[in-house]
């Protein structure tokens, strides 16, 4: 196995889970960056992601571990020996002692739920900072007026899960400032035009306006194109106008040092003269078109060699530099402290 020879550990906000896939009650069982962890949602309804391990004696907690409530707080209980730790960490009760131990503690993350899926934050430093970017909302971060009852959703019938390939989130990002590959990997006589490369924050900004190769026109003439923003090195969300109404995210999250898990989300807009059971049906089929472009996009990525430097042409040099120098900041030995 050929590892990706860039930092497996940066920064950053990455999707774990969708938010169905862990209901209430539920324990969700996952590796990333090379640690064994669970998801799991309280009655309360707040999901918390911890080490999967319990400081006990080391039983796995997603192999029969159970959510309760202990005193109006969510727990999760340890089946080995009943120990129940609340959503902070912290033990909360030894069944057959009569006060817990409040000297230990199970390592617990950062967690956002959004977009129909959950987040977690991990740290480079080591530090176990609090998050200095926070993740943002498909539906709002435009501010266009959109919400998410003018689109289908995109969870379980459009998505894309693709675990332990052997890729880099970088590859993927590096993908949305590289207007050469459309005609290539995508079969289709697109023409990006960038209007926005902005890189300035950890969130950054990738317009482009949609023209097609033979035909004429101009930017001041074309009503089509992609809005994106890159939130850290975890994943992207874009917002397309002038063709399909759709929304997107693409995340990609570092299993270990060697692999990712892909998920790819497709929201597409409601019909406005309604549609019933027909609206449905062209939603599905206009979100499989989109994710069969990003599974032609994986081909590439899960066998790619990262090329640094890279032999750039003209034309690509500002958006691929540009890129590369904005995401340093995410890999440990290159972060700068954060206020």
């Amino acid at each position: 196995m050929v590892k990706p020879t860039l930092n497996m550990r940066p920064t950053g906000w990455f999707q774990v889970a969708w938010s169905e896939e862990v209901p209430v009650g539920g324990v969700h069982r996952m590796t990333y960056f090379g640690h064994d962890l669970i998801a799991w949602r309280g009655v309360s309804g707040r999901v918390t992601i911890m080490e999967a391990y319990c400081e006990h004696l080391g039983a796995h907690l997603g192999y029969g571990g159970t959510v309760v409530e202990r005193d109006g707080e969510d727990a999760i209980q340890c089946p080995f020996h009943g120990w129940q730790w609340n959503a902070a960490g912290r033990n909360v009760c030894i069944p057959y002692e009569d006060r817990p131990n409040i000297g230990k503690k199970i390592r617990t993350y950062p967690v956002r739920e959004v977009n129909e899926s959950i987040y977690l934050w991990h740290d480079a430093s080591g530090e176990h900072r609090e998050p200095y970017f926070d993740v943002p909302e498909i539906f709002t971060a435009w501010d266009d007026g959109r919400s998410a009852d003018d689109y289908h959703r995109s969870y379980p019938g459009n998505v894309l899960f693709d675990p332990a390939q052997e890729l880099h989130p970088q590859y993927v990002l590096e993908n949305g400032v590289d207007f050469a590959h459309f005609k290539y990997v995508h079969q289709v006589p697109i023409i990006p035009q960038f209007t926005r490369q902005d890189f300035d924050q950890p969130l950054s900004y990738v317009d482009f306006t949609v023209a097609f190769e033979g035909e004429p026109g101009s930017i001041e003439e074309i009503d089509s194109g992609v809005e994106a923003i890159n939130v850290g090195l975890g994943f992207a969300i874009t917002k397309s106008h002038g063709m399909v109404d759709n929304r997107t995210m693409l995340a990609v999250t570092p299993v270990d040092d060697a692999t990712c898990d892909v998920r790819f989300s497709v929201w597409i807009g409601n019909d406005p003269s309604g549609g019933g059971e027909a609206d449905v049906e062209a939603a599905a089929k206009a979100a499989r078109f989109v994710i069969e472009q990003v599974e032609a996009d994986l081909v590439i990525w899960s066998h790619q060699k990262y090329a640094d430097p890279a032999a750039l042409s003209r034309g690509e040099y500002p958006g691929f530099t540009a890129l590369r120098a904005w995401a340093q900041q995410f890999y440990p030995s290159n972060e700068q402290e954060k206020s």
